[in-house]
């Protein structure tokens, strides 16, 4: 047992240990990619697994409302932080939700789009957003107009 005063102290150290000696990071979630394995068979879970954080569903309300570039995101009133935003258009993409497309070489600047794949879940977007409406005083509906579920 190491010399340190509690359990919790002498876990760190183990944990800092074997980081270092594999070169990993501590403290970090590894993302779940396309390829990872489910943690059930459940379709609200795997769904929820990949959009049911706090922001994605937000930057596809914005995407189908025509916003497309990082500052446009950005810009949105629920003020998400830039490196939360790059890291969710990063997912989005690798689950083909997104794709990037760019619009300027140097310096490399990139518009995002739906995929057919993102765009389905609009009828989801909207049947939350109605619920919304119904159900919690004082909302809106922003961006973008009610979906005919023939347009998804």
């Amino acid at each position: 047992m190491c010399q340190r005063e509690t359990l919790a102290d002498c876990k760190s150290l183990r944990q800092h240990r074997f980081a270092v000696s594999t070169g990993t990071r501590i403290g970090r979630r590894r993302n779940r990619s396309a390829t990872h394995s489910r943690r059930s068979s459940c379709a609200v879970a795997c769904t929820l697994d990949l959009v049911g954080d706090r922001w994605s569903l937000l930057l596809i309300r914005d995407l189908l409302g025509g916003r497309r570039r990082f500052g446009e995101l950005l810009a949105a009133p629920e003020s998400i932080p830039t490196n939360i935003l790059a890291e969710r258009l990063g997912r989005l993409e690798e689950h083909s939700l997104i794709r990037r497309v760019p619009y300027n070489a140097h310096p490399p600047r990139f518009e995002y789009e739906l995929t057919a794949k993102g765009r389905a879940l609009g009828r989801a977007v909207a049947a939350i957003a109605e619920w919304g409406l119904r159900h919690i005083a004082g909302t809106k509906r922003t961006l973008w107009p009610k979906l005919d579920p023939s347009e998804t």
